[in-house]
């Protein structure tokens, strides 16, 4: 049971509703259609080369994002490891190791500690931040996720833990501040820093906005992995449900951007020949050649893709341990960590920094072997790079209580940053004894489990990669020993087991196969790597889902996945939307507006009219009602009207006579004043607001056909909409003429972009209740809408495809029947009524 999500789990967690979506849906409402009106070949030219200039400008950011926290950690980390070893070597003599040790928790403890403060100034700074990135690429909005403090903390949290030697990786947290780079850049403001304020115009929408989040992420994975077309591609595949051939290639252009940042100035901090490329990525593999001496050596036959095959099932079984122990931990922080005070979370993060130290420190000096020195490791001068690379390797090596020429092989993997240890089990030719290996495996695997989901910025490709390479290295080993396959290189078996645990664990297949081949710079492993992470994938999936899937479970995020099951057709549009709504008239009251506002958490609302049988004597007793009717009558199209308007010259029909059809004045009598409708609704917060005019009242005695009457659908607004137009006074009185209305424009509209303002905040007193706001300008008056028999897949399809956030059903004589929205469509739901379904059958 420990593989399988076991059903005894009655508490599942569902799908929360307070996610909100984006929109990445455009509102092509009166004030947009001025701005396309005004735009012409040059401006759009002018808006695509700021595109590109901020695309160029988020992949340099990232890239040095990136070579600030290699910077720091290297710096940390060589000092941490050049105090305590020199106190190992002199306590070896002196019988004083308990003194090296303290020396070693005083670091740890020191640097994980303030990784943890930086996580309680901001909580969604910990753990990698992939899940979140993945939920906000498939169009939902995390609090929090891509602020500037997010990624000031992330990145500098990410530089104590990985420094305070906790079995994290800086691979995923470099994403996630790459995607935070790319929504905050273009924006050229921030909530954390109020007083700096640029005027610019562009980019004012959650489209713009996502796209550049989707470069900034790939950007994210091209300076952590050296690796631009991986990049590309992991924003393809871990979320982005919109797409298209312009955002590839600037996705693909930020993510070279990014890479060609960071190696510029790796190369020349570290090698001081500036201009040269020689440090593609955070993490480097190496070159993965054979020996010139050794003429039978082949990188890998036809004959190891079985062992490759066998070793991928063997991932995909480990990563699924790996997952459901994760999980249960999860759950377990959940219930018992996260509710008590946040000084335990700190506690937490302590308690295992201790304990990995002090596994690290003993591991190191009493379970390892001395080994003898391979001799072939210093012939490695043929190229620059390879004579380097071997220098580094050997360089890593400690010699911990071993005699000369010999060194101790659990230290050398252990006492070492792990990308050394990395490129220990993938260049070095000297041996690694099975007992350590697995040793090494077994110890490394458990507390990289219990480290991921404390409360510090971790990530988890590095050790994920570390533990499968110690698993490929130990299979190498057997088979050169136990079987004697002499021809095998054992740092292919290494880079296989990598690819296979990884895979196993994150579930990756396209992005992750070319991110490994981009790193290892070997064409030639494509096939064997390509292999072993789909066996992997399909191994673990038999059992439960990929880790960071899981997380987004946890979170309750209604993440929709690439597509719906078969049977899921069963069932119709009527079937799973919601049709009890909330809607508003073209022409409203204040008081039914703020009523409607303040008593739901609706983010958009129809605008729609009655369809009623006596709409003539309706019309007499009531301006704001006859509005209604005549706006619902003028945009009702008919064959006849159709073919008058077109034979007009087409510049004699201006789009505001559509408005003045609506306005003609009709001179009536002020109806007497009635008492506050909106202080009695709000003291009736949560009963449904009445579904009539804003002038009547609800009865009791309403049949269903009453209370649901048809509804003429119009368009939708969106709830911020509303609150703009509320908060910037756009209304008209009762004895006025709807025209004399302010009207605002689309910068207006979306000036306080992406922080709109709350109707809580609003001052009611500033508000005549009984004016009346048009709503017909702003409103979207041609969203995506579907028919009630349209089947669930081609609505999920659409839905997604489209990034839509509100998705309206209307029927065949163009009546509103329902909305709906994300969290109709996630699986949990889509389950829940189909067993409705064949309970009905």
């Amino acid at each position: 049971t420990i593989l399988g999500e076991t059903h005894e789990e009655e508490d599942e967690i569902l799908p929360r509703k307070d996610y909100e979506s984006l929109d990445y849906d455009r509102c092509i409402n009166d004030p947009y259609l001025e701005v396309l009106e005004s735009m012409d070949n040059k401006k759009a030219q002018r808006y695509e080369a700021v595109k590109w200039v901020m695309v160029f400008a988020i992949g340099v950011c990232t890239g040095l994002v990136g070579l600030f926290v290699d910077f720091f950690v290297r710096l940390f980390t060589q000092l941490k490891f050049r105090v305590v070893q020199s106190s190992v070597e002199e306590c070896t003599e002196k019988g004083c190791l308990a003194l090296s040790l303290l020396e070693l928790l005083g670091f740890n403890l020191t640097f994980v500690f303030l990784a943890s403060l930086l996580v309680l100034i901001q909580p969604v700074a910990a753990g990698s931040g992939i899940p979140e990135i993945k939920c906000y690429l498939n169009g939902v909005k995390v609090p929090g996720v891509v602020r500037l403090r997010t990624v000031v903390c992330k990145a500098m949290g990410v530089l104590f833990s990985v420094a305070g030697g906790l079995f994290v990786g800086k691979e995923g947290p470099m994403i996630h501040s790459g995607a935070v780079v790319g929504a905050g850049l273009p924006q050229f403001q921030s909530i954390s820093l109020r007083k700096i304020r640029f005027n610019f115009p562009y980019f004012r929408s959650d489209r713009d906005k996502r796209d550049f989040v989707s470069a900034g992420a790939a950007a994210g994975v091209a300076a952590a992995f050296g690796a631009p077309i991986g990049g590309t591609l992991f924003s393809l595949e871990e979320g982005s449900s919109f797409w298209n051939q312009g955002l590839t290639w600037k996705v693909l252009f930020c993510s070279m951007a990014a890479t060609f940042t960071l190696n510029f100035f790796r190369s020349g901090i570290q090698f001081g020949s500036w201009g040269s490329f020689q440090l593609p990525g955070l993490l480097n593999f190496g070159e993965f050649k054979c020996s010139e001496s050794d003429k039978k050596c082949h990188l890998w036959t036809a004959v190891d893709l079985g062992f490759f095959i066998l070793m991928g099932i063997v991932g995909g079984l480990l990563g699924a341990t790996f997952n459901c122990l994760n999980k249960r931990l999860a759950k377990y922080r959940m219930r018992n960590v996260h509710p008590k005070p946040k000084l335990v979370r700190v506690l937490e993060s302590l308690l295992v920094s201790l304990t990995t130290t002090v596994v690290v420190f003993v591991a190191s000096m009493v379970l390892g072997e001395c080994r003898q020195m391979s001799s072939t490791s210093h012939h490695g001068n043929d190229t620059l790079s390879l004579q380097g690379m071997s220098e580094d390797v050997n360089s890593s090596i400690k010699t911990f209580f071993c005699p000369n020429e010999t060194y101790n092989d659990m230290a050398t993997l252990f006492f070492n940053p792990q990308e050394s240890a990395i490129l220990q089990l993938f260049h070095q030719d000297g041996t690694f004894s099975p007992v350590t290996l697995s040793l090494f495996f077994l110890l490394y695997f458990l507390l990289s489990c219990w480290t991921y989901g404390i409360s510090v910025p971790s990530g988890l490709f590095v050790p994920s990669l570390l533990c499968g390479a110690a698993f490929g290295r130990l299979v190498a080993n057997l088979l050169k020993s136990y079987i004697g396959l002499d021809h095998i290189y054992s740092g292919t078996f290494a880079l296989i087991g990598a690819a296979a645990f990884l895979g196993g664990v994150v579930r990756m297949t396209i992005s992750l196969t070319v991110i490994l081949i981009e790193s290892t710079n070997e064409i030639t492993y494509g096939l064997p790597i390509m292999i072993t992470l789909m066996v992997a994938k399909w191994t673990g999936d038999f059992f439960n889902k990929g880790i960071y899937d899981i997380h987004v479970n946890l979170r309750g995020v209604p993440l929709l996945e690439w597509e719906t099951e078969v049977e899921m057709d069963k069932l119709r549009a009527s079937d799973i939307m919601e049709p009890n709504l909330t809607y508003v008239y073209p022409h409203t009251r204040i008081q039914s507006l703020v009523s409607i506002l303040r008593t739901t958490v609706h983010h958009a609302f129809p605008v729609v009219t009655e369809n009623r049988g006596n709409e003539r004597e309706f019309m007499k007793g009531n301006q704001l009602i006859s509005n209604n009717i005549k706006f619902k009558k003028s945009s009702i199209l008919t064959r006849a009207g159709e073919q008058r308007k077109r034979s007009q010259s087409m510049k004699s029909y201006p789009s505001s006579e559509l408005r003045n059809m609506c306005d003609e004045h009709i001179a009536t009598e002020e109806p007497p004043e009635k008492e506050d409708l909106l202080q009695q609704m709000l003291e009736r917060r949560y009963t449904p607001y009445p579904n009539l005019y804003p002038d009547q009242s609800p009865s009791e005695e309403w049949t269903m056909e009453e209370r649901f009457r048809p509804l003429t659908f119009h368009g939708l607004i969106l709830r911020s909409q509303l609150v703009t137009l509320l908060v910037r006074g756009v209304c008209y009185s009762e004895s006025q003429s709807s025209a004399s209305q302010p009207r605002l424009s689309h910068a207006e509209m979306s000036e306080d972009y992406p922080r709109y303002p709350d109707i809580h905040d609003l001052d009611l007193t500033l508000l005549n209740p009984r004016m009346i706001v048009d709503v017909t300008p702003y409103m979207n008056p041609s969203p995506f809408a579907v028919s009630p028999n349209t089947h669930v897949s081609q609505v999920f399809n659409l839905f997604r495809t489209m990034g839509l956030r509100h998705l309206p059903v209307v029927n065949a004589v163009g009546e509103i029947v329902g909305i709906i929205t994300r969290h109709n469509l996630t699986h949990e739901f889509l389950q829940a009524r189909l067993r409705q379904h064949y309970q009905t059958i």
